[in-house]
């Protein structure tokens, strides 16, 4: 079955597809997709995840074609940002 996982930082992104064994759950795939090792912030425990923008479990079983996506925290309140945004132009 072929999924993909990604994950993106401000200055990078990985997304990598990968053939997972059928009633694979979305934990395991995020490990055999080697992504923990690539960015070892990343923490299952306390980020959330997803499948094609929609929030999931860990424990959630994947489908052949779903893109898993770890989400990272946010780290500036996106209003707050746009009113910066809008009052620097």
């Amino acid at each position: 079955m072929n999924v993909g996982v990604c994950y993106a930082e401000a200055d990078r992104q990985s997304w990598l597809r990968l053939d997972v064994p059928e009633g694979s759950t979305i934990a395991k795939a995020i490990e055999l997709s080697g992504l923990l090792n690539l960015y070892p912030e990343i923490d299952l425990e306390t980020q959330k995840v997803g499948i094609f923008g929609k929030l999931a479990k860990l424990d959630a079983v994947v489908k052949d074609g779903d893109r898993i996506e770890i989400y990272r925290k946010i780290i500036a309140d996106p209003q707050q940002v746009q009113r910066r945004r809008v009052t620097s132009e």
